[in-house]
């Protein structure tokens, strides 16, 4: 049974899919913007069995939502409810089908090995800011074990050092409940192996989204201290849910 609720989200998806870039290339020719990208990440998701629950209101433009990452999920999911575009590893983009889908919805790519580089990428992720309503981090830098909330890389919230005038900062703790170490993408499994595990489960699992309340980074003083506040209240609210 497993194999075939595995090769059945898999036509789904690739049906989904299809559909969506019709009707995504079918905006963008008639020149309007397109709710394709985020609507096809909310089906990946719904696909795959997640039932999205949001707490809290999310910001809609001027934020940068800073999450803890446990999963691919995460990413149809918070895209899903709020439209986000991401910062993502520069790996990603060269991935076949998925680099190029993320640009689609409009995903910003940064090296971790280009330390030279780091000044340009805060500038990318500037003007990210500038032109699309809101950009969400994974500050982790990796997925974690469901348990420990792993510390926070604060190098590209330097763009928030000093934030562009209005931008908030709303943290927001992923949690899947009783499911969370089943679907979290800890250590060294392959990518493909994870896709594959988390498709073929059985039943739905509900995802739930905390949108805390945002906060301005303006007076906090840095991005280190951003990111102390940032992974202090999703802590807090880990330690609440469980």
């Amino acid at each position: 049974m497993r194999r075939v609720r595995l090769i059945g989200r898999i036509v789904a998806l690739i049906a989904a899919l299809s559909f969506g870039l019709i009707l995504h290339a079918t905006w963008r020719l008639a020149r309007r913007p397109s709710p394709w990208p985020r609507r096809f990440l909310a089906a990946v998701a719904w696909i795959t069995g997640a039932r999205t629950r949001i707490q809290g209101s999310p910001l809609t433009r001027d934020v940068v939502f800073v999450a803890n990452h446990l999963s691919w999920l995460d990413i149809p999911l918070l895209a899903g409810a709020t439209g986000t575009a991401f910062v993502a590893k520069g790996e990603l983009r060269r991935a076949p089908l998925v680099g190029w889908l993320s640009t689609l919805n409009h995903t910003l790519f940064v090296s971790r090995e280009n330390r030279m580089g780091v000044a340009g990428q805060v500038a990318q992720l500037r003007a990210a800011l500038a032109g699309v309503p809101c950009v969400a981090i994974f500050p982790e830098g990796t997925t974690g074990d469901s348990i420990t909330l792993l510390p926070f890389k604060p190098a590209l919230l330097a763009a928030l050092d000093p934030p562009p005038p209005g931008v908030r900062v709303q943290p927001v703790c992923i949690d899947y409940g009783p499911e969370t170490a089943a679907l979290a993408w800890v250590g060294d499994e392959h990518g493909a192996h994870h896709a594959a595990r988390v498709l073929g489960r059985a039943g739905h699992f509900v995802a739930t989204l905390h949108f805390l309340p945002p906060f301005d980074p303006a007076p906090l003083g840095g991005r280190k201290a951003i990111a102390a506040e940032a992974r202090r209240r999703i802590e807090q609210a880990m330690n609440t849910a469980q």
